[in-house]
Order: C-alpha cells, then sequence, then structure tokens
C-alpha cells in the first residue's frame, strides 16, 4: 500500500494541466487589477485610429461618431 501511494505522488501525469489552470487564473487576476488601465489604453488606441482614419473613410451623412468608449 505505500508503494502505491509514493507511486501516486511521484506521478506527473496531470501536472501540465494544473500548471495551464494557474497559469490562466494569474492572468485572469490581473487583468481584473489593471482593468482600468487596460480599458483607459485601449480607448486611447481606438480614439488614435478614428482620428486617422477620418481622412480615408466618411461616415454616414458626415456625422462624426463621437462615443467609442469601452468598459464604462
Amino acid at each position: 500500500m505505500i508503494t502505491v501511494l509514493k507511486h501516486f505522488l511521484k506521478e506527473e501525469d496531470g501536472l501540465g494541466t494544473v500548471e495551464m489552470v494557474v497559469i490562466i487564473a494569474v492572468l485572469v487576476g490581473l487583468a481584473l487589477i489593471f482593468r482600468k488601465a487596460i480599458f483607459s489604453f485601449v480607448n486611447q488606441v481606438f480614439d488614435s485610429i478614428f482620428q486617422d482614419a477620418g481622412d480615408v473613410i466618411e461616415t454616414p451623412e458626415g456625422q462624426e461618431v463621437k462615443d467609442r468608449t469601452i468598459g464604462n
């Protein structure tokens, strides 16, 4: 019985899955902690893109799109 328990503790087959779950949990935690900073950065990037895109495409009836923010 003791040898079976030792063999079970030394087995590493499920270790890769556990590592992936821990990494994903850490990434989700960081995303939640820095959520406002991430949304702010994305909004700045979108504002920059849409300002430059105004020269290339026209909005319907010449109206400018003013509300592009995410994460409110």
